[in-house]
C-alpha cells in the first residue's frame, strides 16, 4: 500500500514537472508575449518575465518592443521640375501595441517597408530637386507623416525618416558644376566693380584734395621715390608733373620778332629806304 502510494506520488510529481516545463515561457524585458488560446486572442498582453501558458490549447507570440532600423531601398523617379534622380532613405520605427501587430496586419515589417518605398516615391514627384538637396528636414517631416498615419492601425509607431542621398545623372553633374563656376565668376566681378567703384571715389576725393593744396603733390611724390627705393631696384621710375614738362617746353621756344620796333640807323647815317 505504501509502495503504491509513493509511486503514485512519484508519477504526479513527474507529471507536473513535465506540465511546468511544457507550459512556462520567459519574455524579456524588450519584448511582449500575445496569448491565442484555440486560435483566439486570450486576455492581455503578458508582460516582461517569468509566465505560464496551456500547452497544447494556448499559443505565445512574442513581439520585439525595439527600436527598428530599416533601409529603404533606393527608388528612381522624376522630380515636379523633370530632373530623374534616384533617392534612398531609412526608416526608425517601433511596435507600441504588440496585439494590433499580430493581428490587424500580417507582417508589420514588409508592411512599413512597402509604404516606406510607396510613400518616397510619391515625395520625389511633389519635390523640386532643390528641395531634394537643401531642403530635406521639411522632406523628412512629410515623409515620416505620410508613413505614420496607415502605421497607427499596425500598432507601429514611426519615430524618424531620413533621406540618405540623391544620385543624380552624371549630365546633371556636369550642368550643375558649371552653374556653380558661372555664379562664383559672377560674384567674383561683382566684387571686383565694386572695389573699383571705391577706389575711384577714394581716388577722386584724394585728387581734390591735392588741387586744393598744390604741396600735397609734392609730398606724395616723395613718398613715391621712397617707397620704390625701398625694394633696391636698379630702376627708379620717378612720376614728372606734366605741367612741369609743358613749362620748360614754353621756356624752350625763341621769344617772336618785335614788329613793332623802329629800324636801326645805317652806319652812313642813313636811314634804309622804303
Amino acid at each position: 500500500m505504501v509502495e503504491e502510494l509513493l509511486t503514485a506520488a512519484a508519477a504526479t510529481a513527474a507529471g507536473g514537472t513535465v506540465y511546468l516545463i511544457a507550459a512556462a515561457r520567459v519574455v524579456k524585458q524588450y519584448e511582449r508575449g500575445v496569448v491565442f488560446r484555440l486560435g483566439r486572442l486570450y486576455g492581455a498582453v503578458r508582460p516582461p518575465g517569468f509566465t505560464l501558458v496551456v500547452p497544447g490549447v494556448d499559443r505565445l507570440r512574442k513581439v520585439n518592443l525595439q527600436i527598428v532600423t530599416m533601409p529603404v531601398p533606393a527608388q528612381e523617379g522624376i522630380t515636379r521640375d523633370n530632373v530623374t534622380v534616384r533617392v534612398d532613405a531609412v526608416v526608425y520605427f517601433k511596435v507600441v501595441d504588440a496585439s494590433a501587430a499580430i493581428v490587424n496586419v500580417e507582417d508589420y515589417r514588409f508592411a512599413v517597408s512597402q509604404m516606406a518605398q510607396t510613400s518616397l516615391r510619391s515625395i520625389i514627384g511633389k519635390s523640386d530637386l532643390d528641395d531634394l538637396l537643401s531642403n530635406r528636414e521639411k522632406l523628412n517631416q512629410g515623409l515620416e507623416l505620410m508613413i505614420d498615419s496607415p502605421a497607427i492601425g499596425w500598432g507601429v509607431q514611426i519615430d524618424r525618416v531620413e533621406i540618405k542621398d540623391v544620385s543624380l545623372p552624371d549630365t546633371m553633374k556636369r550642368s550643375m558644376a558649371r552653374q556653380a563656376e558661372a555664379d562664383r565668376e559672377r560674384r567674383a566681378r561683382v566684387i571686383n566693380a565694386d572695389a573699383e567703384l571705391q577706389a575711384s571715389r577714394k581716388l577722386a576725393e584724394a585728387a581734390q584734395e591735392m588741387s586744393e593744396t598744390p604741396s600735397a603733390l609734392q609730398l606724395r611724390l616723395l613718398q613715391t621715390i621712397v617707397a620704390v627705393a625701398a625694394e633696391k631696384n636698379s630702376t627708379l621710375v620717378l612720376p614728372f608733373p606734366v605741367e612741369l614738362l609743358r613749362f620748360l617746353e614754353r621756356a624752350q621756344q625763341p621769344a617772336p620778332p618785335d614788329l613793332t620796333a623802329e629800324p636801326r640807323p645805317e652806319p652812313d647815317g642813313h636811314r634804309p629806304g622804303p
